[in-house]
């Protein structure tokens, strides 16, 4: 089940989290056509970010909207976005997080403030056990947040992906649910 179809997304002090729609597109744009936004996050985000790419994201060709993959808004204007990968099979008890955020909101505390909304109530949404994410290593703000919100540093893939032709290290981040040992 996706956010349109039944799920109340969360909120918080300064943003609203909700389902990406079509009229977010020249924000979508406006926020991620940042190579500052682009430097750290997947190839699936690209940089120059055009409205073809902005259009693809939001037909669900890049991503599953199916999923709780939310915009960030801020002051009625979509400026970033949060959202999961589930994973399968042995797997499927646990989830990787990405998000990003326009860098004109960047150093308010944002992006923590969205992320302790959005990881709990997701962890509940989709039963997940574990949720984790990797930073790329010259991203400090990133680790930050995950560790602001009760994310644990698990350790370090070394040499693990090459963007704009740099290597970088990914940092491990990981929240569980405790006290389980049976799937919910």
């Amino acid at each position: 089940m996706d956010a349109t179809q039944g799920w109340t997304a969360p909120r918080g002090e300064g943003f609203v989290l909700r389902p990406w729609r079509a009229g977010d597109l020249d924000a979508l744009v406006r926020h991620a056509d940042d190579e500052q936004v682009s430097r750290a996050v997947g190839d699936r985000f690209p940089h120059p970010y055009t409205h073809e790419d902005g259009e693809r994201f939001l037909s669900g060709a890049v991503v599953d909207l199916r999923l709780p993959v939310l915009a960030v808004e801020v002051d009625g204007e979509a400026c970033g976005g949060i959202g999961v990968r589930p994973g399968v099979d042995e797997r499927a008890c646990g989830a990787e997080l990405g998000y990003w955020l326009g860098r004109a909101h960047w150093g308010r505390g944002l992006m923590t403030r969205v992320v302790a909304a959005y990881a709990p109530w997701v962890m509940t949404q989709l039963s997940l056990l574990r949720l984790f994410a990797a930073v790329q290593d010259d991203n400090p703000a990133s680790a930050a947040v995950l560790l602001a919100n009760g994310f644990e540093e698990e350790g370090t893939q070394r040499r693990a992906v090459v963007k704009r032709g740099r290597v970088h290290d990914l940092r491990t981040f990981a929240r569980t649910r405790p006290g389980l040992d049976r799937a919910p």
